[in-house]
């Protein structure tokens, strides 16, 4: 017999998980409808490192958000509840171990109908916690932010490169990959993006100030959608603690724009949030990634479509 969710991995106590919420207003964390993984893998990152630590800096950050958000008028982790599993050792001897790994961990949060939000740990993972999406959501679709396309197929010499995570998850039959905000990408990826204009469209980072949030998330309509953020999407003025800062990029308004829309006409069913590498002093970059994630959360469960 199989062991459940809860069985088969531990898990924090609410204050020592996201949002550090003091009070007990959960009996026990299968009460809850959103599971935190931390998942800090980094093993094919090509620039500055530190994303191993993105994870437990989220963590730390998330105790300092405000737990009322005055855009829902309420408290609203209330209405989904949040257990956090604690972080555990990761099989990184390869990327494609760490994948397989964090592929059972997400096959277990979905088959417990949980709602599951990854934190990195480098862009790679995307490769792995997507597989049991696929199985589950023959329609899924893919809202990526990130500052690079990651249509690569591979990149010095690792199949599973962080620069190849959103062509990874491109080998899988999944019509619809958006992604916003992309002012990095190389020759090798064009042909790739070309021959797939029918599966991928790009909103690049030059073109932002003409973006409409509702004409971006249009294609997501009546689709369950994963969403993936690159913090590396976010402008260099706002995210520096990150492999490759990068100028030109999308601000937080963009960003909530976007999410809000598409949590109103479609069923966003899990995310993950990656490449955050903390920087001593510069704590308002987990600050900002730990909020992006309460927002996302929030708009996935509170902004859903009317039936």
């Amino acid at each position: 017999m199989k062991k459940s969710l809860f069985e088969k991995y531990d898990f924090t106590t609410q204050k020592s998980g996201f949002l550090g919420v003091e009070e007990k207003y959960l009996k026990t964390p299968e009460d809850a409808q959103v599971v935190v993984v931390p998942f800090g893998m980094e093993k094919s990152v090509s620039y500055k490192g530190g994303t191993n630590k993105g994870p437990k800096a989220i963590l730390r950050a998330s105790r300092q958000v405000e737990l009322f958000d005055e855009e829902f008028w309420c408290e609203p982790f209330r209405q989904y509840g949040v257990a956090t599993m604690k972080e555990m050792p990761i099989e990184n001897s390869t990327v494609a171990k760490g994948l397989d790994q964090l592929e059972e961990i997400t096959e277990s949060i979905l088959a417990a109908g949980k709602f599951p939000l990854i934190l990195g740990g480098e862009h790679s993972i995307t490769a792995g916690s997507i597989r049991p999406f696929v199985k589950r959501y023959p329609d899924l679709a893919i809202l990526h932010f990130d500052a690079h396309a990651d249509l690569r197929d591979g990149y010095l010499g690792e199949h599973y490169s962080h620069a190849a995570a959103l062509r990874r998850v491109m080998d899988h039959p999944i019509s619809t990959l958006i992604s916003c905000g992309i002012r990095n990408i190389s020759a090798s990826e064009i042909p790739y993006l070309e021959a797939n204009k029918d599966r991928i469209t790009i909103h690049f980072g030059k073109d932002r100030r003409n973006w409409d949030a509702k004409k971006i998330v249009e294609k997501l309509r009546g689709r369950p959608v994963f969403v993936t953020f690159d913090l590396d999407g976010f402008d260099s003025s706002l995210m520096q603690a990150t492999g490759t800062p990068e100028p030109g990029g999308i601000m937080w308004e963009d960003a909530l724009d976007i999410i809000r829309e598409a949590s109103k006409i479609s069923n966003i069913v899990g995310a993950d949030v990656v490449e955050l590498a903390p920087v001593k002093l510069l704590h308002s970059c987990d600050f900002l990634a730990a909020k992006l994630c309460y927002k996302i959360l929030s708009y996935a469960f509170l902004n859903k479509p009317k039936k």
